[in-house]
């Protein structure tokens, strides 16, 4: 109850902390329509049109079969990248020779360009779910193993040592001293890991898929139809932007709100 309670006092505490998320919308919004008016409906239509054309996918519900595949690869992919890279990144930030082995095999996954796993993935995986989420395993991974392995290898050692003397519970050191340190560290790879997630599916599905938004974009394109086209991107983004500003951003803001506390400490300092 205490854990829901403090996800809930987090959460509204975001939202009243969002007028800038929602001002910065507005001005891309804009800039959006005053592009649309330079250039014209066939290259970049207004977005009262692409809405339009957005809310009535939305009223024949034929929006969310697609947006359900795509985030499904999406979000299985990620947890998958999620749950190994945090684990393996927080083992090999323990030691400092694991780490340094580590780091040239990080860079060269990051070095990847995404496309050339899709291709190996197709050649290893068909056309199936298959390849869009083993391509966005390879290209997430990286990014979490690399924000794991750093707060395993930053951790606070003298106050480490200092909950081993006072003899406290293996349990709660990890719970008061290593967790919070390392999530500060693990949720800023988590959000970007989740936006690479999304991209690096509609890029397979676009290639590689017959469903899913990536392959609703290919007919788009083949149509020339701008407006559809930016009406499957704007249903991307916002179910981006829900999951990382409705779910992660306040589980991170519960998890640290003992940062809060720090500039008040620091300032009692001589």
């Amino acid at each position: 109850m205490s854990v829901l309670s403090g996800w809930l006092r987090a959460w509204l505490a975001y939202l009243w902390s969002g007028w800038g998320a929602v001002a910065s919308l507005l001005l891309l919004t804009a800039a959006w329509q005053i592009g649309a008016d330079r250039l014209g409906p066939l290259l970049l239509p207004a977005p009262l049109d692409t809405l339009a054309t957005l809310g009535g996918w939305v009223a024949d519900g034929s929006l969310w079969p697609e947006l359900a595949v795509t985030a499904r690869r999406a979000l299985l992919g990620f947890a998958l990248a999620l749950a190994a890279g945090s684990l393996l990144g927080v083992l090999a930030g323990l030691s400092m020779g694991t780490a340094m082995l580590a780091r040239p095999l990080v860079t060269v996954m990051l070095g990847m360009p995404p496309i050339a796993w899709l291709v190996l993935a197709l050649l290893w995986f068909g056309a199936g779910d298959g390849t869009p989420v083993f391509t966005v395993f390879v290209a997430t991974l990286p990014v979490v193993f690399g924000g794991a392995l750093q707060g395993a290898r930053t951790l606070d050692a003298p106050l480490a040592d200092m909950a081993r003397a006072f003899r406290l519970p293996w349990a709660m050191r990890w719970r008061e001293v290593a967790l919070p340190h390392l999530l500060s560290y693990l949720f800023p790879a988590w959000i970007t890991a989740l936006g690479v997630a999304w991209k690096v599916t509609v890029m397979a599905e676009l290639l590689a898929s017959a469903d899913g938004v990536g392959a609703a974009l290919a007919t788009a394109r083949s149509h020339l139809d701008t407006s559809a086209a930016l009406a499957w991107v704007v249903a991307v983004l916002a179910a981006l932007l829900a999951l990382e500003y409705l779910l992660l951003e306040p589980v991170k803001r519960m998890f640290e709100g003992w940062r809060q506390a720090e500039p008040a400490a620091g300032g009692s300092m001589p």
